[in-house]
């Protein structure tokens, strides 16, 4: 019976055995905690609009992200093979946005909602990706411009855009100004 148990104990510690030494810890876990704090960061604005997709989402979109790129990395995988791994992540993620575009209740079928969001978590995941692959400047100064986008971008729209009303009284206006008047 005692060997049984060392058997196991030797198989317990060689599953786990894929994080060899404290650098390699170190790393895993700066990358994988920056990739969800950069994800939280841009969830908790469009949580805080009101968007579908909110804090929870963005983190785990971000370090899946993350996760999916490091891991192979570790494993020893070259660029050709992470290019595939990336490739995967982007078509994914569309198909996640996609599902945030589709759902609407009452949707105009002149109006397209939930386009931002899908953008949003794109960008969450590019952010994720870079975060894994140790690139956590470029994640940072990303999550940055998007923050920048997703809260300064609509002051400025706002600040230039014509108010509703106005568009409204507008004939050339009210069916997307294409109409001619004689």
């Amino acid at each position: 019976m005692n060997a049984w148990w060392q058997e196991v104990v030797e198989t317990l510690r060689t599953e786990f055995s894929d994080i060899t030494d404290a650098a390699q810890l170190t790393r895993v876990t700066v990358r994988l905690v920056i990739a969800a704090v950069l994800g939280g960061i841009l969830g908790f604005e469009r949580e805080h609009k009101g968007k579908a997709a909110g804090v929870r989402t963005h983190m785990l979109v971000c370090m899946g992200a993350a996760l999916f790129v490091l891991v192979p990395r570790l494993a020893g995988a070259d660029d050709q093979a992470l290019s595939r791994v990336v490739q995967g992540i982007v078509a994914g993620i569309g198909f996640l946005g996609a599902g945030t575009i589709l759902k609407g209740d009452k949707l105009n079928t002149h109006q397209v909602k939930g386009l931002t969001t899908a953008a949003g978590l794109w960008m969450t995941a590019a952010i994720g990706i870079a975060a894994g692959s140790g690139r956590e400047m470029t994640a940072v100064l990303s999550t940055i411009l998007a923050l920048g986008i997703f809260s300064l971008m609509p002051m400025i729209v706002e600040r230039f855009d014509t108010p509703q009303e106005e568009k409204d009284k507008d004939p050339k206006r009210r069916d997307g100004g294409d109409s001619h008047q004689p």
